[in-house]
């Protein structure tokens, strides 16, 4: 354990504290067993080794990757038995969907070491809820997703910015923007600006297609007990739905396609979805807690577009994946039978700076948002705005 103990002090010493995510004021840090899921590349790792270098005592707390050479002949239940042994309180797990059998040895800790908190981190394609143990009523769960326009603001370019929620958006409370002309910045931001390790990272580009092949080879083989066969299909789809605007599904054609059974591309939407690669628009459900038909498909952010394109994306659908993945972090999003989209029963139609009112005229509760405008007037909203929710 000496080596673990080196290698997280050496990580803890080179952790900086001048940038933190929307998330780390909102987890429940405290809780007897919390865990942070989200896709690779967005800062859940930064954000744990922050708290504990702001928080807690060094000899009283441990962090570990779950991938760690040391558990090729130890288990986690061994560690967390010596670590408790030298009055060790706090265990972080990073990454812990690559250790086997996770979610048994989770409720183990946390069964036989009552005294003893535990952070966990994990693909956002782990499921708690589907673990073979059951963690549902032991973990406390949070999602963490990329950057804010924002966030981005803040870690780019060191320019602070409030957050705004949609009411403040709508209000154009953002006409206090700090930034004279926004517009530059946030055509940066659609490029290079929703994952963290893309700043002074001169390869980001290079770096985003390799956590599109990891996620796509590894982590929703290995979580979905995929072959390799399978997996390949699974990007086959991804660059099916990256050249489209936006993708509106045909399961069946898809299959043709995929050579696939039509009754697998449910599944393997859902398992991109939630590997954080695609948003899937749906339909208000019919009941409380139901999920309606998907209208439309997105890749999941602008950054994933411009990676996976191989000629200029089209504008319309960075517009509208913009629009939905920075929203759906604090609303509830889903297809507007008038516009592009439904928010709290508000409808949004979503352009550029010469989109009319003609498709919303007869709607009484419904906004244009335009991308190219700095600034917005009555029901007319810039798009950048809605990247300062979170």
């Amino acid at each position: 354990m000496e080596q673990l103990v080196k290698n997280f002090k050496e990580l803890l010493s080179l952790t900086p504290l001048d940038f933190k995510r929307y998330l780390y004021s909102e987890v429940a840090w405290g809780d007897r067993m919390t865990g942070i899921v989200g896709p690779r590349g967005v800062g859940k790792t930064t954000m744990i080794l922050q708290y504990i270098k702001e928080n807690l005592a060094a000899d009283e707390t441990l962090y570990v990757q779950a991938d760690d050479i040391y558990f090729a002949n130890h288990t986690l239940i061994e560690l967390a038995d010596e670590f408790s042994k030298n009055r060790g309180k706090y265990l972080f797990i990073d990454e812990i969907h690559k250790y086997a059998g996770w979610s048994q040895a989770l409720k183990s800790i946390y069964d036989y070491f009552p005294q003893m908190k535990i952070v966990f981190t994990g693909s956002s394609i782990l499921d708690i809820l589907k673990g073979s143990a059951d963690l549902s009523r032991r973990a406390l769960m949070f999602k963490m997703q990329g950057l804010s326009f924002r966030e981005y603001l803040i870690l780019f370019h060191n320019i602070e910015v409030e957050k705004y929620s949609l009411q403040d958006i709508l209000s154009h409370k953002t006409d206090n923007f700090p930034v004279r002309h926004p517009l530059p910045l946030f055509k940066d931001y659609l490029r290079r600006g929703y994952y963290p390790f893309a700043v002074n990272d001169a390869m980001f580009l290079h770096r985003l297609k390799q956590v599109i092949i990891q996620t796509l080879e590894t982590d929703i083989p290995i979580y979905a007990n995929m072959n390799v066969a399978t997996g390949k299909k699974l990007g086959k789809l991804l660059k099916i739905i990256s050249q489209s605007v936006p993708f509106k599904p045909s399961f069946t054609k898809i299959a043709a396609m995929l050579s696939a059974s039509r009754n697998n591309i449910d599944d393997y939407c859902h398992f991109l979805e939630q590997a954080g690669l695609i948003m899937q628009l749906r339909d208000m459900g019919e009941g409380i807690g139901q999920l309606g038909k998907v209208d439309k498909v997105y890749i999941d952010n602008t950054n994933l577009i411009y990676a996976l394109a191989e000629e200029m994306p089209n504008i319309g659908n960075i517009r509208e994946t913009f629009f939905f993945n920075q929203m759906r972090v604090n609303n509830k999003v889903y297809r507007s039978p008038k516009g592009d989209f439904n928010i709290n029963n508000i409808t949004f139609e979503v352009g550029g700076k010469r989109k009319t009112q003609e498709q919303i005229k007869n709607l009484k509760n419904a906004y244009i948002v335009k991308d190219d405008i700095e600034y917005g007037c009555q029901n007319v909203l810039p798009l950048w705005a809605f990247g300062l929710n979170y």
